[in-house]
């Protein structure tokens, strides 16, 4: 697994480099990602990149397509294994609303069902599992939709180089006290609750599947302003419970002020927190490299804790009953 995510920053050149045919779709106004875990990760990434644009976007964690499909609508379905029950459901579902549709996958079912339906599919390889296939993904994604999602080619290279310059900082080939990802991983103890700020929900989020996955311990997610309505009331009672403050380097003004009182609360109370700063750049750079640098920690973390960190037995358990 270490070996796999060392080598972050070349998977991601080179699947953005990719010879995969480019999708065109006109007219698009609305796009559906559907995907579970790794895959859905990478769709949230998508969604932030999208915030600021006109096009309208549905993330689909399940089963159903949104009612406001239409001939307007790109579907995109994405599953690393390609065997995914929730996402072939969404595609097939898809198929028959006379929508745009694309799939990716590395193979299996959603590869053999496009190839029948004469679907516009796109075979992308997995390294080792989806988790750790992330980049490959999301950087060939990102190839394949680029006239559909804009984004700058100069922000895809700054993302790509901030992977270069965080791997040389956190790879297990660096295993010294100011590595950021294995300072992180002697913290966490615990149960840690990761804050947020909405634009960096993806990271959080990706975060926690990756604890959970990795490490295999509990963790939990807040948007920080939310938790200011209700959150914050449990820390009124003492718990194994420890915050991660997962920060943006531009966030914006009133986030801030609101990060440095719960961070007064915090110390009124004599909780122990840990603040995580994005770098600065493109809000894809901020994710990625956030992203990487918060997984190498949970693989540090399952090292640390004794655990494997590849199988998912009970990830099997659910996929042979439902299959």
């Amino acid at each position: 697994m270490h070996k796999i995510y060392d080598k972050w920053p070349p998977i991601a050149k080179e699947s953005y480099n990719t010879d995969l045919v480019q999708a065109d779709f006109e007219n698009v106004n609305h796009i559906v990602f559907a995907g579970m875990g790794g895959s859905g990760a990478i769709h949230d990434i998508f969604s932030a990149i999208l915030s600021k644009t006109s096009i309208h976007v549905n993330i689909v964690k399940g089963y159903h397509l949104p009612n406001t499909v239409d001939s307007g609508t790109l579907v995109v379905t994405t599953s690393v294994s390609g065997n995914t029950a929730e996402t072939m459901t969404v595609l097939e579902s898809a198929k028959k609303s006379g929508c745009n549709l694309i799939a990716f996958s590395s193979g299996g079912k959603m590869e053999r069902y496009c190839l029948e339906n004469k679907i516009e599919h796109r075979k992308i390889p997995m390294y080792l599992s989806p988790r750790a296939s992330f980049p490959a993904f999301l950087f060939s994604m990102l190839r394949v939709l680029e006239r559909i999602i804009p984004i700058k080619s100069e922000d895809i290279c700054e993302s790509i180089n901030s992977l270069e310059e965080l791997q040389r900082k956190i790879s297990y080939q660096n295993l010294v006290p100011d590595n950021p990802s294995l300072n992180l991983a002697n913290w966490l103890t615990d149960i840690p609750v990761i804050y947020y700020p909405w634009g960096l929900q993806a990271a959080a989020v990706r975060f926690k599947n990756s604890l959970q996955e990795n490490a295999k311990m509990h963790a939990m997610t807040e948007d920080v302003i939310e938790a200011c309505h209700n959150g914050i009331v449990a820390w009124e009672k003492r718990s194994p419970i420890r915050p991660l403050l997962i920060r943006g380097n531009d966030d914006y003004i009133k986030t801030k002020e609101r990060w440095d009182i719960i961070k007064e609360y915090f110390e009124q109370k004599n909780i122990e927190y840990k603040e995580i700063f994005s770098v600065k750049g493109s809000i894809l750079t901020k994710l990625i490299n956030l992203i990487y640098m918060l997984d190498y920690s949970t693989v540090y973390l399952s090292v640390i804790s004794g655990t494997d960190p590849t199988p998912v037995d009970s990830i099997d358990f659910i996929k042979k009953k439902t299959e």
